[in-house]
C-alpha cells in the first residue's frame, strides 16, 4: 500500500459513523485483564514454572482479582487446554497475544495463516482483540530491519488486519523498546503504511517509554499522534527506570495518560502488565502482586469509567 492509497482510504473511512468495528468493545466496562508474561516472571524467580500446572495458575490469577486473561497462543492445542478452565475460573478472555514474524515474504504468509487459524478459534470464547508484535530479527537483537523489510512487514501487517475485521475481530499492533530505534522508524512505518480501520494499537506504555529513552515527552506525543488508534493500553511501572513489584506511582505520570484518555474520549481496553526485572523488589507472592496492582490500576483508571 503505498501512501497515498493509504490517506485515499483513510479519508473515506473517517466518513464511516464508527472508524472501527469493535470500538464499544473497547470501553472497559471496569474490567481488568492481565496478560500471562507478568505471571511468568513473578514464578519465575520463586523457581516455579506457571505453565507447570495451569490449572493452579488460573487459579491463583482468579484470586488476585482481575478479571480476564490475555495469553500468549502459539497454537490452537493452547487454546483448546486452557478453553474449559476460563468457565472454571470465572476468567474472560477478551484479547490474546500473538507472536509473528511478518518481515520476509514466506514468513508472512505462513504467520498470517497461523494467526487467523488462532483467532478462529479464540472467537467463540469471547476473544475480540488479537494482538500482535512483529518479532525482531532476534530477541534483543542489536540489528534493525532493513527498509525491504519494513514495506513487507506492514504489507503483512495490513492484510492480517484486514482478515481478521472480516471476521469481526480487531487487530491490535504491539510494540516493544526495538521498534523506537533509529527514529522509531519501524513503528511509525507500520502506522503510517495501514488502514487505521484494520490496524489499531496496542499502546505498550512503558515500551514506548523506555524504548523513547525514558521520555515521558516521547509517550505523549505518541498518544497524541496515534491516540484514535489506541485500542488497548499494556500497563506497567517503574521506579528509577526499573520495574517496580506493583503498579502505582513511579516514572510514568499514569494520572496525565488518564486525563489525556478522558479528554480525546478514549476508552482502551486495560491490561495490567506489570513484571520483574532484574532490579525489582521481591517482597510479594505472585498473588500479592497482582491484588495490589489491580487496585491501583482500578483507582487510577476510574475516571475512563
Amino acid at each position: 500500500m503505498n501512501r497515498r492509497r493509504f490517506l485515499a482510504q483513510g479519508a473515506g473511512a473517517a466518513a464511516l459513523p464508527s472508524l472501527y468495528p469493535l470500538a464499544g468493545l473497547w470501553q472497559h466496562d471496569n474490567h481488568i485483564s492481565c496478560n500471562l508474561y507478568t505471571w511468568l516472571t513473578y514464578y519465575r524467580r520463586e523457581g516455579k514454572d506457571f505453565y507447570a500446572d495451569i490449572d493452579a495458575g488460573l487459579a491463583a490469577v482468579a484470586s488476585s482479582g482481575v478479571d480476564g486473561i490475555e495469553p500468549s497462543i502459539t497454537s490452537t492445542d493452547q487454546v483448546d487446554e486452557i478453553a474449559p478452565l476460563l468457565e472454571k475460573h470465572g476468567l474472560k478472555m477478551r484479547s490474546i497475544y500473538v507472536n509473528s514474524k511478518f518481515h520476509e515474504a514466506g514468513d508472512a504468509e505462513d504467520s498470517i495463516a497461523q494467526v487467523l487459524k488462532i483467532a478462529d478459534s479464540c472467537k467463540a470464547l469471547g476473544t475480540k482483540i488479537i494482538v500482535i508484535n512483529p518479532s525482531p530479527l532476534g530477541w534483543n537483537s542489536p540489528e534493525n530491519k532493513t527498509d525491504a523489510q519494513l514495506r513487507v512487514q506492514a504489507v503483512a501487517l495490513q492484510q492480517l488486519g484486514a482478515e481478521l475485521y472480516n471476521r469481526g475481530l480487531t487487530l491490535a499492533y504491539h510494540t516493544h523498546d526495538s521498534e523506537f530505534r533509529a527514529g522509531a522508524r519501524e513503528f511509525h512505518h507500520m502506522m503510517l503504511s495501514t488502514n487505521p480501520r484494520h490496524v489499531t494499537f496496542c499502546l505498550d506504555v512503558h515500551w514506548v517509554y523506555r524504548g523513547s529513552e525514558n521520555s515521558n515527552v516521547a509517550l505523549f506525543d505518541v498518544i497524541d499522534l496515534y491516540g484514535e488508534r489506541i485500542s488497548e493500553l499494556h500497563i506497567r511501572q517503574s521506579l528509577n527506570h526499573i520495574w517496580t513489584e506493583t503498579f502505582g506511582e513511579g516514572d510514568i505520570d499514569y494520572a496525565s495518560v488518564v486525563e489525556v484518555l478522558r479528554r480525546k474520549n478514549l476508552r482502551p481496553f486495560l491490561v495490567l502488565e506489570q513484571a520483574a526485572e532484574e532490579g525489582t523488589p521481591a517482597t510479594l507472592s505472585p498473588v500479592e502482586v497482582h491484588r495490589v496492582s489491580q487496585k491501583a490500576m482500578r483507582k487510577i483508571f476510574a475516571p475512563l469509567g
